[in-house]
C-alpha cells in the first residue's frame, strides 16, 4: 500500500521559515547593511548637525530640528533598499526569484514576507543612526525620550510604507534603470521630505507645502519630532499615523499587483 501524502506545510509556518532564512542572511551581512543604509544619514549629520553650528552657519538649535530628520531618513533609506535592491536581482536574468514562488503558499504570501524583511531592517537603521548621531551632535535641546510608543508607531508605520514602495520599485524597475530609480525617484523624496527642514517652514512656498505631501518622507520626519522634540512645531500626531497607513496601503496594492505580474510573467 502505498503511503499517503503528507499535508502541506502551513502558510505561515512557510512564512516563519522564508523570514527566518532571510534574517539570517540579513544578520551575517548587517555591517555592509550598516554602511550602505547609514553612511548617508551620517554624513548629513556630521555637517548640518556639527560642523555648521561648529563654524556659526547653522543655529544651535537647529539639530532639534535635523535629528528625527535623520532617523527619519535612514529608516526610508534602509526600508526601501532592502527591499527594492533584492527585488531587482531577484527577477533579473538569473530569476532567482524562481525558487520561492515555488513555496506552496500564495504569491502574496512571498511579497509580504520581503516587506515585513524591510519593516524589521527598517527599525535597525533607526535604532543604529539614534545614538551615533545624538553622540556627533551633542546636547540636543528639547530632545526627550519619553515618547518611544509614539517612535514605534511611527517607525512601524514609516517603515511598512517604504517597504511597500521598495517593493512597487523593485518589480517595477528593470535592472539597467536602478540607477535612474535613485536619481528620479529617491533623490527628490529625500530633499523634499522635511528631513532637514520642518514641513511648517514650508509656509514661505504654500504650493510646494501641499505638493510634498505625497512623499511618505514628510510624515515619517515630521512624526519623529512629534515624538523626540514634541515642544517644536510638527504636523498633527494623527494625521501622520493617518497618511502613513493609507500611504502603505496604496504602495502595497501597486506592489503587489507589479510583483503578481513580474511572478507570473
Amino acid at each position: 500500500m502505498s503511503a499517503p501524502f503528507a499535508a502541506p506545510p502551513a502558510t505561515a509556518t512557510v512564512f516563519w521559515a522564508l523570514l527566518r532564512r532571510d534574517v539570517r542572511v540579513a544578520r551575517r551581512e548587517l555591517p555592509y547593511f550598516l554602511v550602505r543604509t547609514t553612511l548617508q544619514p551620517i554624513f548629513f549629520v556630521v555637517v548640518f548637525g556639527f560642523l555648521l553650528p561648529k563654524m556659526g552657519f547653522a543655529g544651535r538649535g537647529y539639530g532639534s530640528t535635523l535629528l528625527p530628520g535623520i532617523i527619519a531618513l535612514s529608516l526610508a533609506l534602509s526600508s526601501i533598499q532592502s527591499v527594492a535592491l533584492p527585488m531587482v536581482q531577484d527577477f533579473g536574468w538569473t530569476r532567482e526569484i524562481e525558487d520561492r514562488l515555488l513555496a506552496p503558499v500564495p504569491t502574496t504570501v512571498i511579497a509580504a514576507e520581503k516587506v515585513v524583511l524591510g519593516i524589521l531592517q527598517g527599525f535597525v537603521a533607526a535604532a543604529f543612526v539614534l545614538p551615533i548621531a545624538r553622540l556627533i551632535m551633542g546636547p540636543i535641546p528639547d530632545l526627550t525620550l519619553a515618547h518611544l510608543g509614539i517612535v514605534f508607531t511611527v517607525s512601524l508605520l514609516g517603515s511598512a510604507a517604504f517597504s511597500s514602495l521598495g517593493l512597487l520599485l523593485g518589480t517595477g524597475i528593470s535592472p539597467q534603470q536602478v540607477g535612474l530609480m535613485f536619481s528620479v525617484i529617491v533623490a527628490p523624496m529625500i530633499f523634499f521630505g522635511c528631513a532637514y527642514y520642518p514641513w511648517m517652514g514650508l509656509s514661505v512656498v504654500p504650493v510646494l507645502k501641499y505638493a510634498v505631501l505625497v512623499n511618505p518622507l514628510v510624515y515619517v520626519a515630521e512624526g519623529m519630532r512629534a515624538a523626540l522634540t514634541p515642544a517644536l512645531p510638527h504636523m498633527p500626531l494623527g494625521l501622520v499615523c493617518g497618511a502613513l497607513l493609507g500611504l502603505s496601503l496604496i504602495l502595497w496594492y501597486f506592489g503587489l499587483k507589479t510583483f503578481t505580474r513580474r511572478a507570473i510573467g
